[in-house]
């Protein structure tokens, strides 16, 4: 198997943190980069629409974020993009079909996604993924 480029969904939860390790190590074997891709959750979405979330907030938790992923990645090469799980606008878009998108538009060769069940947790968005990535990628999918 030919893998050059791991998607590795993360939302800041602790599950996504734990699978975003199985893909560093996923793109360790096979001399592959990871992307690691930001999905925010309904509230944030909601939030930056309606005006009550800056922006610049949503950045800095996003910058937050991937800095926590570089240090997990150490020296495998990393690179790193943000996306609403959810719109007001457009009714298809959810966690699922956002990270299968993501995929696509890197042209990742393996995805790594935390497994569910879903814990309740608002910012937990990527759990609410898993089942719809694992039916529809058409790359191979580790649900950790």
């Amino acid at each position: 198997m030919d893998v050059e480029t791991v998607l590795a969904p993360v939302d800041g939860s602790e599950a996504a943190m734990d699978a975003f390790e199985y893909a560093v190590a996923i793109a360790d074997r096979y001399d592959a980069g990871v992307h690691a891709l930001h999905v925010l959750g309904e509230a944030a979405g909601r939030g930056v629409a309606a005006g009550d979330v800056d922006d610049e907030d949503v950045a800095a938790l996003a910058e937050e974020l991937m800095e926590s992923t570089r240090e997990v990645a150490g020296e495998i090469p990393l690179n790193h993009s943000s996306a609403y799980g959810f719109s007001a606008s457009r009714l298809t878009q959810h966690p699922g079909s956002v990270i299968l998108d993501a995929a696509d538009e890197v042209e990742a060769d393996f995805i790594v996604l935390p497994r569910q069940p879903v814990t309740g947790d608002p910012d937990a968005v990527i759990e609410k993924a898993a089942q719809y990535v694992l039916a529809y990628a058409t790359q191979p999918v580790l649900s950790v």
